[in-house]
């Protein structure tokens, strides 16, 4: 389920998967395999990415459909 969101995100941002490879500081084709499933997302990248679109890891994970994040402590 993740991997859809992460592409919805990204094409609703208008952003390329280079762009976001490039803030997780990672291969472009590594991205591609997280939106297409082919491979697990580390609990890092899954931070990173919500932290950048400023959504919970739920929503990314589609535990929720709820973007707004968790308080920050």
């Amino acid at each position: 389920m993740y991997r859809l969101r992460i592409r919805d995100l990204r094409e609703d941002h208008d952003l390329s998967q280079k762009i976001l490879a490039e803030y997780l500081q990672i291969h472009q084709t590594t991205y591609s395999d997280y939106e297409l499933g082919n491979l697990n997302i580390p609990i890092s990248a899954l931070h990173a990415l919500a932290d950048y679109y400023d959504v919970s890891v739920d929503y990314l994970l589609g535990r929720t459909d709820v973007k707004k994040p968790y308080p920050k402590k």
